[in-house]
């Protein structure tokens, strides 16, 4: 069985016939399209994408930082510039 990972599900049949009251339903949570009874994909608000998309930035960001840490580091003289 896959796990789906929404709170709300439609079959894509039910999209097809209904897509504007599907996205209304959704607000702000991803909604699952099963096909077959199984995760087909997952429709997502902008809103949602956008604040998903900025804690990825973030992740990449703090694994940048860690990796350089430790160096190496440039010497620079504020005066000189």
């Amino acid at each position: 069985m896959d796990t789906i990972y929404s709170n709300i599900t439609v079959s894509v049949t039910e999209l097809k016939r209904n897509y504007a009251g599907i996205l209304k339903q959704a607000e702000e949570c991803p909604i699952a399209v099963l096909n077959h009874n199984r995760p087909e994909a997952y429709l997502l608000p902008a809103a949602h994408y956008e604040r998903l998309m900025a804690v990825l930035e973030d992740l990449e960001d703090a694994k940048l930082v860690r990796e350089r840490g430790a160096g190496p580091f440039v010497e620079v003289n504020p005066d000189e510039l």
